[in-house]
């Protein structure tokens, strides 16, 4: 599908990816793993995070981003889109990223060793597929550019505050 011709359906395709990159990010902060694990194609895959190896299915991604995270304050933030679609029901995009990932448990991040956590700027590069009008991670790769270390003498992270409502905008299962 030509870049340079945006339709109406086009821009909704788009506003649904977005969405689905968002729900990705609260999924994971929120700990929401059963609904984490439903934004992903069976036949997905992985590439470049500390939660799973290279080549993880998604079952594989959720449970070790589970595992690893289930005790660690976790902040991700996606923004500047640039989504390209390959056909009526295929897509790409890239997204500038910054995440947070600080372990309250004593633990040392591999991307940090010696450290509580870190903060990592980069990018993710996703594909999607579109199955019965709904819209599917295929595939998701981070890289980073540059993880600054939280050091073990670091302030401890303020975590009483409000938290989110699992359902404030509703979720459809997919």
């Amino acid at each position: 599908m030509p870049q340079d011709h945006i339709t109406a359906e086009t821009l909704v395709d788009r506003e649904k990816i977005k969405t689905l990159k968002a729900q990705y990010c609260r999924f994971l902060d929120t700990k929401q793993w059963v609904r984490l694990r439903g934004l992903f194609l069976e036949e997905a895959t992985f590439e470049g995070f500390g939660s799973a190896p290279t080549g993880s299915t998604a079952a594989q991604f959720v449970a070790g981003a589970s595992g690893r995270l289930q005790e660690a304050l976790t902040v991700h933030h996606c923004h500047m889109a640039e989504i390209a679609f390959d056909g009526p029901d295929r897509a790409r995009a890239v997204w500038a990223m910054v995440d947070v990932v600080q372990f309250l448990d004593g633990r040392e991040p591999i991307e940090a060793p010696g450290h509580t956590g870190f903060t990592g700027y980069g990018h993710y590069e996703d594909s999607y597929r579109r199955i019965d009008g709904v819209w599917y991670f295929a595939t998701k790769r981070l890289s980073r550019i540059r993880i600054d270390p939280i050091p073990r003498d670091n302030p401890a992270a303020l975590t009483n505050r409000l938290k989110a409502y699992a359902d404030w905008v509703g979720f459809a299962e997919g």
